[in-house]
């Protein structure tokens, strides 16, 4: 039988416009197995793991779990635990990082003040300071939710720590099974899918230089899924890889056409058209769906450059 990903592949399924959408990412790290639903089903304090999925909700971020690439003992613990905040909207972008003893330390974050982008919100609660280390590469690996994640997920962040890259971390759920192995490079936010080891490396040796490959990228959590379709279409037309570049200004429509209005660093802006079609044939969206589905595909069908008169009515 044939993997979701394996169809998807098979298929052509673009992945423009798909990832994940978060301005701000809050990862605590969390050994041994994962659930489906890892923040209540795993050996983290699943009253803790709904709370936190609670605190989150309509605060612009996500929670997550990460851990360490390679076997994981059928255990919790109590040693001392990383925990990561990082915002991804451009011009305001950053990765701080904590080490905590208790996670119910993390009730006491102001979530709303987070998912705007003030990272005093999480260095003041739990001593954090800014990440000085590499980008962190958080490959997908959650095998209860679906067995592509394992099958492709885990070997791909065992051979990337093998191979002496720093910063990797296996993570929960990112969606989009279908395009695994997938991983998400912090701080930028980008969301990659159908990646190899070479390929993450060469990502992540642009993030260090606040680049970004556009090759198999799904999109930027920052963005809702029309402007993920919209930046990634203008970064290919200009050529543009600077990581904080483009912003998403607004975006105009409904279901299955927008346009998207985006502005350049350098006062330039631009108006790209969105359009949501069905992808056919119907095949899985995940290896556990009972139906075929035909999920909903981003494709940006014009990118006009806008007077800067034009944006301000």
């Amino acid at each position: 039988m044939s993997t979701c990903s394996t169809v998807s592949r098979d298929l052509d399924e673009p992945v423009s416009g798909t990832a994940p959408v978060a301005r701000t990412w809050l990862l605590l790290e969390q050994p041994g197995p994962w659930g489906a639903k890892a923040l209540t089903s795993s050996h983290l304090d699943p009253a803790l793991g709904r709370a936190l999925d609670a605190a989150a909700k309509g605060t612009g971020v996500r929670v997550a779990l990460v851990r360490r690439p390679g076997r994981h003992a059928d255990r919790g613990t109590t040693a001392a635990r990383r925990v990561y905040a990082a915002h991804t909207v451009p011009g305001n972008v950053w990765l701080h990082g904590a080490t905590l003893k208790d996670p119910r330390r993390l009730l006491g974050l102001d979530f709303a003040a987070l998912g705007r982008g003030d990272h005093r919100a999480f260095d003041s609660v739990l001593d954090g300071r800014a990440h000085a280390g590499d980008p962190l590469a958080l490959v997908c690996t959650n095998g209860k939710r679906d067995r592509c994640c394992a099958l492709l997920g885990r070997p791909l962040a065992a051979e990337l720590a093998a191979s002496g890259a720093h910063g990797v971390w296996e993570v929960t759920h990112l969606g989009g099974h279908r395009f695994s192995p997938t991983v998400l490079v912090l701080p930028h936010g980008y969301v990659y899918g159908r990646v190899q080891a070479h390929t993450v490396k060469g990502i992540l040796h642009g993030a260090r230089e606040d680049r970004i490959v556009i090759e198999g990228c799904r999109g930027n959590s920052a963005w809702d899924r029309p402007g993920q379709a919209a930046e990634l279409a203008l970064r290919s037309a200009l050529g543009e890889d600077a990581a904080q570049a483009l912003t998403v200004v607004r975006t105009d429509g409904a279901a299955p056409r927008w346009e998207v209005t985006l502005a350049h660093r350098d006062g330039r802006y631009w108006r790209v058209t969105v359009v949501q079609g069905a992808s056919v044939p119907p095949r899985p969206e995940s290896c556990t769906a009972s139906v075929l589905g035909s999920p909903a595909r981003m494709e940006a069908t014009a990118v006009r450059a806008l007077p800067v008169a034009a944006v301000a009515s």
